[in-house]
């Protein structure tokens, strides 16, 4: 019950819980230690409301907007109008004070006094009280007329009023809704489990990568009552540290970015508060979670634009957490070097090219069908070279990957595979003789299939054989190991198939070096990844693939693929310096595939045409105002006009306002090239289910 049904993925870490590099900043929870830190503890954390009205708001602490702003007066009418109000009440008091209009006002005065007082001192109390009345009366009448509250108002706050609706209710501290006294295991009968829980949290021994990890526990025993027991004993015997991840740790070693792993959001960054953005999200601060990463994402920007900083990093670290809270498995794949964290967040580095890489990369991904690894390395070798029907080269490399599995139990390793797409005779000649020796008939007819094929108009074994040149080099001569063919730095190949557990992935390839050779392994992996994601017989986990940089990398099935992850809760984040890194057939069906685009400051007009038909428009109002000079027929006001232009050094005119609705582009291409400031990018969200969120301005947060 400890791994929570998942194995060993590396040798377990100590039990010592990293201590945190720095007090944590307000709003975050507590990191684990054995005295409580400053700043506010876990409980706190867990109470604190959250509320959402849409894919992408950090639910941690918002409030709900009004979703049009509201009309509201200017503050130099308010103030013209409660001058007026308070002239016309001072006159009317004066008026009657005076006796202007008569003494009726005083017949209340007169009725309900007798004549005996006359002169007397409690006649003086009583008509000062009326006077007072009245007085009251006419501030309050006119004040209302003058809306002096509204205008106090105002100016007490120093600006434009602004509606501010109530914070969601937090649940009380001891209540039963209590998160931090876990109700649902008190409902369940565990209150001995509960207590003991409640006081790893309340004596600081349990953060929120803990909690988020216990709950899941919690889930998969709801799932599978037979888990019960064991789920207790494990809390009783080891507190917060039970169902702990396979590596054994409980938390990264740094922290970029902020996150919320109640809600499973990392914090990106703040809508700006201008007009381009709808009022009801301006202001608010914007999150990613697994809702919106379902559906995949795209985010196009130049070089120095802050894709890898202020997007790809704060994403694959809130993944990594989620992995260690046994709720996701994440695969970042960038150039090395790339700042994607650091080796000690993941349990598998994957440096292709280093021969110190204690791990090494599974060619085939795992498939056991040579059909299936055919399809896939064809993907990955000629899905990007124009006039190779890709059906067509799998089927030629399934004509040797059959036969050489039948005969040695394995697949071929890279240089068996470059010499049997090259018809080196002493390869072909042993696998033939290998068959024979077997009585493998049928997989004979597949090789000399292989054989009369080769040559002939449109044969893709050529094209295949120089793309399995690229991998066949001296520094990748301890990689791709196969079966025991070859050895690498420690023998541990990995393959995607392990993301049906919560695992956490970095490989890095050698762009600097071998760019066609990275570029070639970035396109196996996107394809790997999908197959494995769909394949999943268990697709509780969300699976996720960062690929910092999807330059030529993309195919039309690898595009169809990233279309069908959605219904396999999994996602992937591609990113690109631009649109024309993808081949130009695939730019709209690409935009199309992903539910969320991003695109970063500094993107070319191009790039933006793009982003703009596939933003789509909208109906706004528009106000066009007509100034029209006035010309006066009378002598007097000829010379009023005149003067009031020699004194304003302007015509007399009239304006005619004239409102209409109109279709706009959300955002033209213009714009995201030139109105986008540093910093900053426009993004688009979809949810898996279905909620969007038109394009917002963001200021991106990046890492700290």
């Amino acid at each position: 019950m400890d791994t929570d049904g998942t194995h060993e993925t590396r040798p377990p870490h100590t039990g010592r819980i990293p201590r945190p590099l720095a007090p944590p900043p307000p709003g975050l929870p507590p990191r684990p230690s054995h005295a409580p830190t400053a700043g506010p503890t876990l409980a706190d954390w867990l109470r604190f409301p959250r509320a959402s009205d849409g894919p992408g708001v950090w639910t941690y602490g918002h409030v709900p907007r009004a979703a049009e702003e509201p009309q509201e007066t200017p503050t130099r009418q308010l103030v013209s109008g409660a001058l007026i109000s308070l002239l016309a009440g001072v006159l009317l008091w004066s008026l009657l004070w005076n006796g202007y209009l008569g003494g009726f006002w005083l017949w209340p005065l007169y009725m309900f006094t007798p004549d005996s007082w006359a002169g007397t001192l409690p006649a003086v109390v009583a008509s000062y009280v009326w006077y007072a009345v009245v007085a009251t009366i006419l501030l309050t009448g006119f004040g209302r007329l003058g809306r002096w509250p509204e205008l106090g108002g105002r100016l007490l706050r120093g600006g434009a009023s602004k509606t501010h609706p109530a914070v969601p209710a937090a649940p009380e501290a001891g209540s039963p809704e209590d998160p931090a006294r876990w109700p649902q295991l008190r409902g369940a009968g565990l209150g001995e489990v509960a207590d003991r829980l409640e006081g790893e949290a309340g004596g600081g021994r349990m953060n929120d990568v803990d909690y988020a990890r216990i709950r899941r526990a919690w889930d998969s025993v709801r799932a599978d009552p037979s888990r019960l027991r064991a789920f207790a004993d494990a809390v009783r015997d080891k507190g917060a540290g039970a169902c702990a991840h396979p590596s054994g740790a409980r938390d990264l070693p740094v922290r970029a970015a902020r996150h919320d792993l109640l809600a499973r959001q990392v914090l990106l960054g703040t809508v700006d508060d201008g007009a381009r953005n709808p009022y009801a999200r301006r202001g608010t601060s914007l999150a990613l979670d697994p809702e919106v990463l379902g559906t995949s994402l795209l985010a196009v920007g130049p070089s120095g634009s802050g894709k890898t900083g202020r997007l790809v990093r704060p994403v694959v670290e809130s993944l990594a957490l989620q992995a260690l809270a046994g709720q996701a498995a994440v695969v970042a794949v960038g150039a090395a070097g790339a700042q994607l964290g650091p080796d000690a967040a993941y349990d598998v580095v994957v440096r292709v090219g280093d021969p110190a890489s204690v791990y090494d990369l599974d060619l085939y991904g795992g498939a056991t069908d040579p059909d299936e690894a055919a399809g896939l390395l064809a993907e990955a070798f000629v899905g990007d070279v124009p006039g190779i029907e890709v059906r067509r080269a799998a089927t030629a490399l399934a004509q040797l990957l059959g036969p050489f599995r039948a005969a040695h139990g394995r697949f071929p390793a890279v240089p068996e595979l470059r010499e049997l797409l090259d018809r080196v005779p002493a390869a072909v000649d042993g696998l033939r003789r290998a068959l024979e020796d077997g009585g493998q008939q049928a997989m004979l007819r597949e090789l000399d299939a292989r054989q009369r094929q080769y040559g002939a108009h449109g044969d893709p074994g050529p094209a295949l054989a120089d793309r399995v040149a690229l991998l066949d080099r001296p520094a990748f001569a301890t990689f791709f190991n196969v079966g025991g063919f070859g050895t690498t730095g420690q023998g541990r190949p990995f393959s995607l198939r392990a993301l049906e557990h919560p695992i956490r992935v970095r490989v890095d390839l050698p762009e600097r070096a071998h760019a066609d050779a990275s570029r070639m392994l970035a396109r196996l992996l996107l394809a790997q990844f999908s197959a494995a994601a769909a394949a999943r017989t268990d697709r509780s986990l969300f699976a996720f693939l960062a690929l910092d940089d999807a330059s030529h990398t993309l195919t039309p099935q690898t595009v169809r693929g990233v279309q069908r992850l959605r219904s396999a809760n999994a996602g992937v984040l591609l990113t690109l310096r631009t649109l024309d890194d993808v081949p130009e057939a695939l730019r709209i069906p690409l935009l199309g595939a992903v539910g969320c685009r991003m695109a970063f400051s500094g993107v070319t007009t191009w790039d933006g045409k793009r982003f703009a038909e596939a933003w789509g428009t909208e109906w706004v109002e528009t106000r066009d105002v007509t100034h029209r000079t006035v010309f006066a027929d009378q002598p007097l006001t000829r010379a009023m006009h005149a003067f009031r232009k020699l004194v304003t050094g302007k015509a007399v005119t009239t304006d005619a306002v004239t409102v209409r609705q109109v279709e706009r582009e959300r955002w033209s291409a213009s714009d995201l090239a030139h109105a986008v400031p540093p910093g900053h990018a426009v993004l688009s969200l979809t949810s898996v289910r279905g909620e969007r969120a038109a394009p917002l301005l963001v200021r991106l947060a990046g890492t700290a």
